[in-house]
């Protein structure tokens, strides 16, 4: 972390009240909204009466000239659960420094709603509409006895003024309000006070009892300097954040895009950049048969589909003039990843296959500079341009080219892209990699290894998607076992004359993919567990669909019966490989 961050002084509870009050404390707009309850407050205040530690804080001194880059909210004070649950917006005037609060919002928001403010929330059983149900509440503490919770020692609550009212009218107890500490200066004061409410004539232990809370709280809130913190004078955003998440991983853990979203949020003028981005990550993950994306896939496409020059996922680069350039865009940016995903999803891809999500940003740039033409997926004239963008797909994924350093891909692509894009550039930008170690192309190793992949492999997708490239895969499709995977138990293969010595090279080999094929669901569930053989001879009477459906589906001209299966794998095997090898 550097030497930016020091310990200082400790101060007192009122005096970081009176800097909350005049302004000087404000929240940055990566913080969450309040959510601590009554019985919370209630429960700090008892352990500040007895000195317990409240843990500690950490500020931000942030510079009046870097003040102005950044949004700022002020801290809740009235908090009212159906009409004031948002920080207002602070406004800043850049000429003074401020400190902002990197951890403590929740403790430091109840103290101030307790000591300068008021806290309201629905009674329960009542409705939303009765004016009645949402009285507001002060925090009193009782002075005549202690708490009855067997957790807390003195009676800390939120209460309405009737009910105030009507118990210390009953003498049941003598409800003083928690924020008058702030106007005692001094001790004399706190016994002034008792002896003006007659609290020093009652009976004796109720005397003791209102004397010794009355002081305690005196202490607690005006006198012991409580709150420690660190203060951190580091000015560069992306530093403070990652310290940020570091602290407040503990509570719920903030991503670094939730950080982002919550500045940028600030830099949008008419949307609610939170709102907008959450929104649409939902959307297209719920696409064909759903998708796993995230704000951060989005915010980086926003870069890449923004031509901003650097595509770094890191704070600077959401600046205010960033951030306004993406919500202009923000509309047809939406509509070029929407229709990558539809595309991608027409291939046969979902969650579980598509084994990079950045692979779609170039995609979704190529269809951006096309004006994302809405009948792309369907219409004809569209037919070869799909194909082009199929096979780079797959060439990537199976290259692993996003993985490691995503960025040092999608710069040269895009610019290939922005270069030239009547059709998608599939062959110069195999060109432009060659030879590098984020190549597309293929060679005789790395051909032969991706017959290594095996049925639920992500990868195994998108090697049938390269065998099979004419499928619609509109259609729903099943990665099937040719010879049926239930039949590869030792005991079955026993009883159908399959000898000792084969039986673990046919377990270690079914799921291989010599042994798959993609199958439209239909008859993939009426051959479900039939042996190949009888299916395959059942299925195609004539000579011309046999012969049909062997080519279409790469098997060689060998014996189907199982326990030929050996020859049968390793004769796949070679045309499947001649096939790769002619493709890639």
């Amino acid at each position: 972390m550097g030497d930016t961050k020091s310990f200082q002084t400790p101060l007192t509870i009122k005096k970081v009240i009176e800097n909350i009050h005049r302004g000087k404390y404000l929240l940055p707009a990566i913080q969450r909204e309040f959510v601590w309850g009554t019985d919370q407050i209630e429960r700090l205040f008892d352990s500040l009466m007895h000195d317990y530690p409240v843990g500690s804080f950490l500020f931000w001194d942030v510079k009046k000239e870097k003040s102005k880059e950044f949004q700022f909210y002020e801290f809740i004070r009235n908090y009212h659960e159906k009409n004031n649950r948002h920080n207002p917006l602070a406004s800043i005037n850049g000429e003074d420094d401020i400190i902002a609060i990197l951890d403590g919002q929740q403790r430091l928001t109840s103290m101030y709603i307790a000591l300068k403010g008021s806290y309201t929330y629905k009674l329960p059983r009542m409705r939303r509409e009765n004016p009645l149900a949402y009285p507001e509440q002060h925090l009193y503490v009782d002075l005549l006895g202690p708490s009855e919770e067997y957790d807390t020692v003195y009676d800390f609550r939120f209460l309405t003024p009737e009910e105030i009212k009507s118990d210390n009218e009953d003498g049941n107890a003598f409800w003083f309000k928690v924020s008058d500490i702030l106007n005692i200066n001094d001790h004399f004061e706190v016994n002034q006070y008792l002896i003006e409410n007659g609290l020093s004539s009652i009976e004796k232990e109720k005397a003791l009892f209102a004397n010794k809370t009355l002081f305690k709280l005196y202490q607690a809130i005006n006198e012991t300097p409580s709150i420690n913190y660190y203060l951190e004078e580091e000015q560069k955003l992306d530093k403070v954040l990652n310290i940020f998440i570091r602290v407040n991983s503990g509570g719920t853990t903030l991503s670094y895009s939730d950080l982002l979203l919550s500045i940028a949020t600030a830099q949008w003028k008419t949307k609610d950049a939170r709102q907008e981005i959450t929104k649409f990550v939902d959307e297209i993950n719920q696409t064909g048969n759903g998708f796993n994306f995230n704000k951060d896939f989005v915010l980086k496409s926003c870069l890449v589909l923004g031509d901003f020059t650097d595509i770094a996922f890191k704070v600077d680069n959401f600046n205010t003039e960033t951030m306004q350039k993406i919500e202009q865009n923000w509309d047809k940016v939406k509509n070029a990843i929407r229709l990558a995903v539809n595309l991608i999803s027409s291939f046969g891809y979902n969650r579980d296959t598509l084994t990079s999500n950045n692979a779609i940003i170039p995609i979704a740039y190529y269809l951006l500079k096309k004006s994302s033409p809405h009948n792309f997926i369907q219409s004809k004239n569209f037919q070869n341009d799909r194909k082009l963008i199929k096979n780079w797909l797959i060439l990537g994924l199976l290259k692993q080219v996003f993985s490691g350093q995503p960025d040092n891909v999608l710069r040269p692509i895009r610019r290939i892209i922005a270069a030239s894009h009547d059709e998608f550039p599939l062959q110069t930008i195999m060109d432009e990699f060659k030879g590098g170690t984020k190549s597309f192309t293929f060679n005789d190793d790395e051909i032969a290894n991706l017959l290594t992949y095996e049925y639920g492999q992500k990868q195994t997708f998108s090697i049938l998607a390269l065998l099979y490239p004419n499928l619609d895969f509109r259609n729903k499709f099943h990665v099937d076992h040719i010879f049926a995977k239930s039949l590869f138990t030792k005991r079955k293969l026993t009883k159908r004359g399959v000898p000792q010595d084969k039986l673990d090279f046919y377990l270690e080999n079914v799921n291989s993919i010599a042994n798959l094929q993609l199958l439209e669901d239909i008859p993939n569930i009426e051959k479900s567990d039939m042996e190949f053989e009888k299916w395959f001879d059942e299925i195609f009477k004539d000579n011309g669909a046999k012969s049909d459906y062997l080519t279409k589906h790469y098997i060689p001209n060998v014996s189907l019966n199982l326990t030929n299966f050996g020859e049968f794998v390793e004769k796949r095997s070679e045309l499947l490989q001649q096939k790769l090898k002619s493709i890639v």
